[in-house]
C-alpha cells in the first residue's frame, strides 16, 4: 500500500548515493543479509556464521528463533547492526503445525480460535529469554490453513515477542483437549518476508567464493541488500543536503530542514533520508506528518541514532 506523502519543498538532491548504487564493497560493510535459518543453530550461531563466511567484525540478528524453529533472520553486517533494535518491535509472521491430543469438531475449534485473536494475556514459557510474568501481546490475524484429523495448520501474525509454542498450549487449555507446536517456521520478520532475497548460509559461503575467486560479484549482491531495505517499515522523512551535517553532529530534525515527508504518527520511529534515499538517521516523530506539513518552525524528529558519518 503506498503511504501518502507531504511535499513542502520540492528540490533535486546531489549528497549521498541511491541504496541501489551502493558497491559491493560498501554493503560488505554495511548491509543485511536476509538468512534462511536452518534446524538446529540458536539465532547467535546463526549470525556468529555469517561473520566467518564474510568475514566481518560485527553481525546482530533481528529477534530470536529457537533452535528447533526455521525461516526468516534477518542478519545486519558492520556498521549496520545498529539496525536491529528498530527490528526486535516490527510484527512477526509464521506458518505453524499444531497437534490437537483429543479430537474436536472443526466448528467449535474454528470459534474458539476467534478468542485469540486481538490482544491476549500471554505466560513465557519456562524456558524463554525474558523474565516470565503475564504480558499482553496482540494477534493481528490467525488463518487456519488446513486441519486433518488432529493436525492443524495455521499462518499466524502477531506482535514481537509472541511465543508460538505458549499460543498452540493455551488454545489446548482453552479446547480443554490440550495441544503442542509440532513445527514451526518464520516467514515475515518486520519488512522481510521469504520473497525478499532469501537465502541459506550455503549461498552466502558461495557467493563470497565467486567474488573473491571469480571476481564475480553478482550473486553475491542478491544475497547483502542496502540497509535501507531494512526501512519499509518505517515511515520515511527526506531532508535537505544542507540538513545532513547538522543531524551527522548530533543536533535533532527541525521542520526547516525537511523536504518532504510520508504520513506518520507522534511518537512513531521515522526514518530520516537524504533526497537520493540514503539512511540518515532514525528518530522519534515530536508531532504527526501532518502538523509538521502545517507548520514552518519547531523540531519535527528526535534524533535517535545516527547511521551516516559524520562529515565536516
Amino acid at each position: 500500500m503506498t503511504k501518502q506523502i507531504f511535499v513542502k519543498k520540492k528540490v533535486e538532491g546531489e549528497f549521498g548515493i541511491s541504496p541501489e548504487e551502493k558497491t559491493t564493497e560498501t554493503l560488505l560493510k554495511y548491509g543485511i543479509i536476509n538468512i534462511d535459518k536452518l534446524k538446529g543453530p540458536t539465532s547467535h550461531q546463526t549470525a556468529d556464521y555469517v561473520k566467518k563466511i564474510i568475514p566481518v567484525k560485527k553481525a546482530g540478528h533481528s529477534g530470536t528463533l529457537d533452535p528447533a524453529v526455521t525461516g526468516v533472520q534477518p542478519i545486519a553486517i558492520g556498521r549496520a547492526t545498529r539496525i536491529t533494535h528498530f527490528f526486535l518491535t516490527a510484527p512477526k509472521e509464521y506458518i505453524c503445525l499444531m497437534y490437537l491430543h483429543k479430537n474436536v469438531e472443526e466448528k467449535v475449534f474454528r470459534e474458539t480460535i476467534t478468542k485469540f485473536v486481538g490482544k491476549i494475556q500471554q505466560l513465557p514459557p519456562i524456558k524463554s529469554a525474558v523474565k516470565r510474568q503475564v504480558r499482553t501481546r496482540e494477534i493481528y490475524d490467525f488463518e487456519i490453513l488446513e486441519i486433518k484429523d488432529r493436525d492443524v495448520l495455521f499462518r499466524v501474525k502477531c506482535q514481537a515477542g509472541t511465543y508460538i509454542r505458549k499460543l498452540c498450549h493455551d488454545i489446548g487449555q482453552e479446547l480443554n483437549t490440550g495441544a503442542h507446536m509440532v513445527e514451526l517456521r518464520r516467514t515475515q520478520a518486520g519488512p522481510f518476508g521469504e520473497e525478499d532475497n532469501l537465502v541459506t548460509l550455503n549461498d552466502l559461503n558461495d557467493a563470497i567464493h565467486y567474488y573473491k575467486e571469480e571476481k564475480n560479484d553478482k550473486f553475491l549482491r542478491h544475497c547483502i541488500q542496502p540497509i535501507e531495505n531494512a526501512l519499509r517499515h518505517l515511515a520515511k522523512c527526506w531532508i535537505f543536503d544542507t540538513t545532513i551535517k547538522s543531524l551527522t553532529h548530533g543536533r535533532d530534525l527541525g521542520i526547516p530542514g525537511i523536504s518532504k515527508l510520508e504520513n506518520f504518527k507522534k511518537g512513531e520511529f521515522v526514518a530520516i533520508v537524504t533526497l537520493k534515499g540514503e539512511l540518515v538517521a532514525i528518530g522519534e516523530a515530536l508531532m504527526s506528518a501532518v502538523e509538521v506539513n502545517m507548520k514552518d518552525k519547531g523540531l519535527a524528529v528526535d534524533v535517535k541514532k545516527v547511521f551516516m558519518e559524520a562529515f565536516e
